[in-house]
């Protein structure tokens, strides 16, 4: 074998050949060779360290007298004397006196060589004891360290494989030691960003700059099924000589920290779902405004597919049976999803009605009024969940793997359920959900309770306004007539607002306007009354002054109350309108070919004050002149200026051969805004 086999030189190892560690520069060993007589032959630069002396000095010379003490000299002799004899190794270590005069212990390993004439030599491997014992107390260190840390180590090569990992690590990742090793980052490390921890350990081989607790977060082969987190630190690791020998990988299990980190951001982040629901749902006095507010806010945070289904007996505000396993009639009002799937149509379309058989889990969650959960939805579920087979096959499809339904309970009733459904959230629904939802279901089932109410009274109020109203102006002798009544629109209370037109002799017309200041059933019961001692006096034939007159005394025998009334009698031989005002809003007239404006009559004190005396003024109305009575409701408002919402109804009568139905909705749904608080009655005439 050449030299050329092992390097060219030092430093310079040849092609294929393993480079030199510094492990034996760090000990510096020192090789000494005595002949048979005891003389030094051969002296190396380490020995010259170690002892004090040059090859000079020491060459040729007997050993013991350079290097043994005294008291010594007997013990050393006899032991070489044996080395040579026997051919037996000795290790130990014993005190050498060095140059200077002082003792260095050292340890020894010494051994008999014979050369190729049969002479007899003896070599002497010697080290600092001290070096050699702080060299083994670390190496024990290290390996009492790296085998009994709690903390996962390893070590990579250059090409990131595992060169060897510690029992911690072992029990980190579930793999063994031995599989480990040879293998590489990708084969081990359940990190979905790999990558970046590879450019991260490969950036610390380069610069020689550490990177710590780099956080990263996955799923173990040992658990696939929780979600793990680990804190990693990488550092360079080199030889005495400054060689790259590879990267140390520091692993600590941060795993129930990241939990109770993420449990605590998830109770924040309930608590302010709750909070924001308490702002969000029941925003309106309408049970599906109110249903969908409550599928919006529970989607995605809570589910991603949210359904709101009330019992129809519960909407229709009747008393419902006591639960049983029958059947319950649903009607669906709500229905949203955080993504796009097929599991939508799955679900009954809000506004459809549903029954349901005893066995389906959302009949059972409102037969018991207790929550329904199934963590794991498995194939015997889904038909306990869906409305049919086919939407059986299409929750399988979107992949619902979890099931909530919390009932919507308000003031001890059942009002329906809240369904909720995870497909793309792999976290099954648990406790703390159930406890959510029943918060948020809770609340909106105080919120859809209150909204059912309020319509059904409401119901019941335009039922009773409306039967205190006539059906529909009567067609008469020279006049075109619509109506409109409209009830307000932020209250449930009966209005006192009515029109009225009254067949005449001498196929003259009577057109009436009137509001009764307040709400409740009196006023509209005030209403009513008022309404049939104007159609008593204008059988009459009464001058309107005079028919106000006799309203005034009957209005001041009412309990405190006030009402403006217009009282119009249209004349079709004479084209004229002999028209009286007891405090109410002016009449608009408008005119072909002219701008339209409002009457100017003298307004008159409200009925029921007493006392006055009502004038009557004489207008003039022609063929195809418009005139619009109205209540205050159509124009006044707490946002505006009374006279820029007059000027806005005289907008909207610029063209008077505009059909007479056009025209009322025109006015109602320009002037009107749903948050108006009074009600509105409209009467449009024109002259043919």
């Amino acid at each position: 074998m050449t030299a050329e086999s092992f390097g060219t030189g030092a430093g310079e190892p040849g092609a294929g050949s393993p480079r030199a560690t510094g492990l034996l520069d760090v000990l510096s060993v020192a090789a000494v060779v005595l002949d048979a007589n005891g003389r030094i032959v051969f002296w190396t630069p380490q020995a010259e360290e170690l002892w004090g002396y040059t090859a000079e000095e020491a060459l040729g010379e007997y050993a013991a007298r350079l290097f043994v003490h005294p008291e010594h000299l007997k013990a050393v002799v006899s032991l070489f004397a044996e080395v040579l004899a026997t051919g037996r190794s000795w290790a130990g270590a014993f005190p050498i006196r060095r140059k200077d005069g002082s003792t260095r212990l050292t340890e020894f390993r010494n051994m008999r060589l014979l050369d190729d004439l049969g002479d007899v030599y003896a070599l002497g491997l010697a080290a600092d004891h001290t070096l050699l014992q702080r060299v083994e107390t670390d190496l024990a260190l290290c390996e009492r360290l790296i085998n009994q840390s709690p903390i996962g180590l390893a070590l990579l090569g250059p090409d990131l494989r595992y060169l060897l990992v510690n029992p911690a690590l072992e029990r980190i990742d579930g793999i063994p030691a031995e599989d480990h090793i040879g293998r590489g980052l990708r084969e081990t490390l359940p990190f979905p960003d790999i990558d970046t921890v590879e450019s991260a350990i490969r950036q610390v081989l380069t610069t020689g700059t550490p990177l710590l607790d780099q956080y990263h977060v996955g799923r173990p082969p040992a658990d696939r099924d929780h979600e793990h987190a680990w804190s990693l630190s990488f550092y360079r690791l080199e030889d005495p000589g400054g060689r790259v020998l590879g990267a140390a990988v520091a692993v600590v299990d941060v795993t129930e920290r990241h939990r109770a980190a993420a449990e605590a951001d998830r109770a924040r982040r309930r608590l302010a779902l709750v909070a924001e629901a308490s702002t969000r749902v029941g925003t309106t006095l309408e049970v599906e405004q109110t249903a969908r507010e409550l599928a919006e806010i529970a989607t995605p945070e809570l589910a991603d597919v949210v359904a709101v289904d009330v019992l129809d007996a519960a909407l229709a505000c009747r008393q419902s049976r006591k639960p049983d396993n029958g059947p319950e009639l649903f009607r669906a009002l709500a229905l949203k999803a955080a993504h796009p799937t097929v599991a939508l149509r799955a679900a009954d379309p809000p506004g459809d009605l549903a029954s349901y058989d005893g066995d389906r889990l959302v009949t059972l969650c409102v037969h018991t009024g207790r929550p329904v959960l199934v963590r794991h939805v498995g194939e015997r579920d889904l038909p306990r969940i869906a409305r049919d087979a086919e939407g059986t096959a299409l929750l399988a499809q979107a992949g619902v793997h979890s099931y909530l339904a919390v009932p919507l309970i308000a003031h001890g009733e059942v009002l329906g359920a809240l369904d909720l459904k995870r497909t793309r959230n792999p976290v099954p629904f648990d406790d703390d959900d159930v406890v959510l939802a029943g918060e948020l279901a809770s609340r909106a089932a105080v919120a859809i309770d209150n909204a059912r109410w309020f319509q059904s009274v409401r119901n019941t109020a335009l039922t009773l306004q409306r039967s205190l109203l006539p059906d529909h102006p009567p067609h008469r002798t020279g006049l075109e007539l619509a109506s409109r009544y409209q009830p307000a629109q932020a209250t449930s209370e009966v209005g006192g607002d009515w029109y009225d037109v009254i067949s005449l002799t001498d196929d003259k017309t009577a057109l009436v306007v009137g509001d009764v200041m307040g709400n409740g059933i009196d006023a509209a019961a005030t209403m009513g009354r008022l309404r049939t001692a104007t159609c008593a006096y204008a059988d009459l034939d009464l001058d309107p002054g005079d028919v106000l007159q006799h309203l005034d005394k009957i209005t001041c025998d009412l309990e405190h109350y006030i009402v403006t009334c217009l009282y119009v009698v249209y004349d079709p031989r004479t084209r004229t309108c002999r028209i009286a005002n007891a405090g109410h809003m002016p009449p608009a007239v408008s005119r072909p070919g002219r701008p339209p404006a409002l009457l100017d009559l003298p307004p008159g004190a409200p009925l029921g004050v007493g006392g006055i005396t009502f004038e009557t003024s004489t207008v003039e109305l022609g063929p195809g002149d418009l005139l619009v009575l109205y209540t205050d409701g159509l124009v006044e408002t707490r946002r505006d200026a009374i006279d820029d919402r007059l000027d806005a109804m005289l907008g909207f009568l610029d063209d008077p051969r505009r059909p007479l139905e056009e025209t009322c909705d025109l006015l109602l749904y320009g002037l009107r805004h749903p948050d108006d608080h009074d009600d509105v009655a409209l009467l449009v005439a024109r002259a043919v």
